[in-house]
């Protein structure tokens, strides 16, 4: 079966590359299927997870936003932040999880940054579903 390259890229720098026959992933315009070939189209991510289909083997990276290229032979996603399922520590992720649930309980309070509270805790659930799918 033909493949596609993918890179998932942050700031800090590359977190995974590799050939794979289908990328999935969520954009803010809904589910994207992507396969070799595809029409080239530029989406900007949402908080879940990019699942990366090769044969019987499925591996799946953690992305905070960012933003997804495609061409017909590459797939380019520039993420704010990005974890391959493997290396996600749990009980960090647990922890920010907990955090965030505290700032939101607390919102009454004129310090509390609600949204930045909220997509904290979106980032946090995420982690740890894609650390449960290893």
């Amino acid at each position: 079966m033909k493949t596609i390259k993918v890179s998932v890229v942050t700031p800090d720098g590359p977190v995974y590359e590799s050939e794979v026959e289908m990328v999935s992933t969520k954009a803010q315009s809904g589910e994207l299927g992507i396969l070799p070939g595809h029409i080239p189209m530029v989406a900007p991510l949402q908080i879940g997870s990019v699942r990366l289909k090769n044969g019987a083997k499925t591996e799946y990276v953690a992305v905070s936003g960012g933003l997804l290229e495609v061409r017909p032979d590459q797939v380019s996603i520039l993420a704010q932040s990005a974890e391959v399922s493997d290396s996600i520590d749990v009980e960090r992720a647990l922890r920010a999880k907990q955090r965030a649930e505290e700032r939101l309980r607390e919102q009454q309070r004129a310090h509390v940054d609600f949204k930045r509270a909220e997509m904290a805790l979106q980032r946090a659930i995420n982690r740890i579903s894609i650390a449960e799918k290893r």
